[in-house]
């Protein structure tokens, strides 16, 4: 567990934070605690899903169906609000470490903690799919492992990023390559029987420490799931058979989970394990790990050694928790080449008034999903900059010019502009500032009337959103203003229509703001990168 960051949330909801679990794809997952003591992982989803509106329908029904899924190999949901600025649910916290934390630090598991393993997450399956709900992540990081036998973690929440554009108009698929099944790769229908494959590979990473689909790459690990048969190394027996059957490349063929328990464990997973199921050395960190979680408090260092609890469900989460805080300039290879003011969350209750609650306009919310991709807020991103008020630079030597030729009118672009630019941008809803991914602003010489360069968005996990052309309306020394319009690349996610696009020299830096509501406003600052 990692010590909030400054400007990170103190409390969502009801819940006092008490430090980071993790980050992944979906956005950041914190350990709370309630005012009754209870403890929980609280989730906090991507601030650009929460501006989906499709993702927010999903999360809804999501939390609500997972809300029914009981059983004894599961972590529970307690509490979520879908209806958040940014959406979270909070599930019941396991005291212990991931699957994937366990392995790497102690080695395969033996054969007797494998059976128990497959039983249990056998039957969190069948729970799950009783439900006709399909985790489609399941993976050595969303097992984790107690004294009394595995928990099953994020049951049926990654199924809210179905369809969404902010997932599957870049084609990413959700899933982990490695433990994703072959129908998932390959956009096919997904059943439960998808759960079963990665249930398979799970256990072949346990029983022999390697996963069964070995590559150094993404694109090398998904090829093999569907082409080639799983290493499956030094398992053997029966393990072995029944790991091979669920890795089947065709779904029909791989066992039900009630199946697969049955064949592990006659009598039930939980008879299996009762008489003590994981190696000496994992009792003893998980029999530490619960004992210092019963002392620690939000102003507590965290524990630097005890990784336990939920990971790898989200990013950056923001919204309209956590308390103000000062700037802190963050490392020199990450600094954001913006003047804009940094994004400081909401006070919670408890703290000194001062600063109101923002809250995102669910109008402008609803306008943007329909242009958002992997972040895509759209052209509207890249267009309809606002006028640069005050004189700038070109280049690094331009602030001596008289301010008279700051604002002379050209005819074409001056050379100050260009080159490649790059850097992040924010956008802005109801006042806060949103970190939303990247830009990189190519302009080349041209006159008046044609194209000069283009403007292309990447999200915050550097996907591919959206790219704009721009023509060239008017020039000054330290200005340009242009027309943009998507430039038809494939995979292109830019509002329609035509757009103003202003830069601004500031320096040795190209300085862009938007006045397109839709879009939020969107500001950067951007450097050279050529």
């Amino acid at each position: 567990m990692q010590p909030l960051d400054p400007g990170e949330p103190q409390s969502i909801g009801a819940y006092r934070l008490l430090g980071r679990l993790g980050a992944g794809g979906m956005g950041r997952v914190y350990l709370g605690r309630s005012a009754g003591g209870r403890t929980v992982a609280v989730k906090v989803v991507h601030p650009h899903f929460a501006l989906d509106e499709e993702f927010r329908a999903r999360f809804r029904r999501e939390v609500a169906a997972a809300r029914r899924v009981g059983g004894q190999w599961t972590a529970p949901v307690l509490d979520a609000d879908p209806e958040a600025t940014v959406p979270w649910v909070a599930t019941g916290y396991v005291a212990g470490p991931a699957l994937s934390q366990a392995v790497a630090g102690h080695g395969p598991l033996p054969a007797h903690s494998v059976r128990v393993l497959g039983a249990g997450l056998a039957e969190a399956l069948a729970a799950v799919h009783g439900l006709d709900l399909v985790h489609r992540d399941v993976k050595p990081s969303n097992v984790m492992l107690t004294l009394d036998g595995p928990r099953l973690i994020d049951f049926g929440i990654a199924r809210a990023t179905d369809g969404t554009a902010s997932l599957t108009s870049t084609g990413v698929s959700v899933g982990s390559p490695g433990y994703m099944s072959p129908e998932q790769i390959l956009g096919k229908g997904v059943t439960g029987a998808a759960d079963i494959f990665s249930l398979g590979a799970v256990l072949a990473y346990a029983a022999t420490g390697e996963a069964p689909f070995p590559g150094d790459s993404s694109a090398a690990l998904l090829y093999k799931v569907v082409h080639e048969e799983p290493e499956l190394g030094s398992l053997e027996g029966d393990l072995r058979e029944l790991v091979a059957h669920c890795l089947a490349k065709d779904p029909a063929a791989r066992p039900a989970p009630a199946q697969i328990a049955e064949r592990l464990a006659p009598g039930g997973a939980a008879a299996l394990a009762g008489s003590g199921w994981l190696p000496g050395p994992l009792v003893e960190e998980v029999s530490r790990s619960a004992v210092r979680l019963l002392d620690l408090e939000p102003s507590d260092a965290p524990i630097a050694d005890a990784v336990s609890g939920p990971v790898a469900f989200s990013s950056p989460a923001i919204g309209t928790f956590g308390p103000p805080v000062e700037p802190v300039e963050p490392p020199r290879d990450a600094r954001p080449h913006t003047d804009a003011r940094p994004h400081t969350p909401e006070r919670p209750a408890e703290q000194p008034p001062g600063r109101g609650r923002r809250k995102v306009s669910c109008t402008v919310t609803l306008t943007i999903a329909a242009a958002l991709a992997a972040v895509t807020i759209g052209a509207g991103f890249l267009l309809d900059l606002w006028p640069s008020q005050g004189s700038g630079g070109e280049g690094g030597d331009v602030a001596a010019r008289p301010p008279a030729a700051e604002s002379t009118v050209l005819n074409e672009v001056p050379k100050g502009f260009v080159g490649t630019w790059k850097g992040p941008f924010d956008v802005e809803f109801a006042s806060s500032k949103i970190a939303a991914g990247t830009f990189s602003v190519v302009v080349g010489p041209g006159k008046a009337g044609a194209k000069v360069g283009t403007v292309t968005q990447f999200d915050v996990l550097g996907n591919f959103a959206c790219e704009d052309r721009l023509v060239l309306r008017s020039a000054s020394v330290t200005q340009l203003v242009a027309d943009g319009t998507s430039s038809g690349k494939e995979g292109n996610h830019c509002t329609p229509g035509t757009h103003s696009v202003k830069l601004k020299l500031t320096g040795a830096r190209l300085e862009y703001t938007s006045e397109e509501p839709r879009a939020g406003n969107p500001r950067a600052l951007l450097v050279r990168a050529d």
